[in-house]
């Protein structure tokens, strides 16, 4: 016999993927830091050139 499933049941977890929240957090902080630091070292590089 099968326990029905209600949906409203906050205790279900029917529509919940696994995910890595550590994992996306560090790789988003990791993506951050490369775009500030490419940028960064750009604008380093464009005021020696332009100066």
């Amino acid at each position: 016999m099968e326990t029905p499933i209600r949906v409203n049941d906050p205790r279900q977890h029917i529509n919940e993927e696994p995910r890595n929240d550590f994992g996306d957090l560090m790789l988003g902080f990791t993506g951050m830091f490369a775009l500030m630091f490419v940028i960064f070292f750009g604008m380093v590089i464009w005021k020696f050139i332009a100066s």
